[in-house]
């Protein structure tokens, strides 16, 4: 059964995906989409950029492949949230997006994630720094500040559930819905 959580996690996503605000998502938007994550980072190893950029485009043809029956390659709302809250269609998408995120953060390569990369990352994406920094608390970050990539990516995996309520996920929600 799917949350209202959800359901906001999944209108948040599918509103900063939609870079050009025109109410579909395109190939463009996660090209876009994938250069500003990448830009907040130009630190990060070139490899993990790339394996970014291509989590970005298999999330893109994994939705047009499932969703675009009438072929004119651009994905609505409505066809995004039910197929991102089906995670029997979409689960490995997801696995390898959150992989490929959280590990572009670790830029020490020692699987931690420090709290201003956390949040150029999030902010690449657009999401809002309130909301941001709540998220990078709930994911119980160490006493030098950083999180964990493993525990950051099941966030992400977590966020994409549609039977989760009352996760880290949701404080990035949080005031924009009412």
């Amino acid at each position: 059964m799917r949350t209202v959580e959800a359901t906001h996690r999944v209108q948040l996503v599918f509103s900063l995906f939609d870079a050009d605000g025109n109410g579909y998502l395109e190939a463009a938007d996660f090209e876009l989409m994938g250069s500003r994550v990448v830009a907040a980072v130009p630190t990060a190893a070139d490899a993990r950029k790339r394996a970014l950029l291509d989590a970005f485009q298999r999330y893109w043809t994994t939705l047009v492949t499932e969703l675009d029956a009438n072929g004119d390659g651009r994905v609505s709302q409505e066809e995004f949230t039910a197929c991102v809250l089906a995670p029997e269609r979409f689960a490995p998408t997801v696995d390898a997006f959150a992989e490929a995120f959280a590990g572009l953060g670790s830029l020490e390569e020692d699987g931690l994630v420090t709290r201003p990369v956390f949040g150029g990352l999030m902010r690449g994406v657009g999401f809002q720094q309130p909301n941001i920094d709540a998220l990078f608390d709930a994911l119980n970050p160490t006493d030098d500040d950083r999180v964990a990539v493993d525990i950051w990516a099941e966030a992400i995996r977590d966020f994409y559930r549609p039977e989760k309520a009352g996760i880290a996920g949701d404080h990035l929600t949080a005031g924009l819905f009412g």
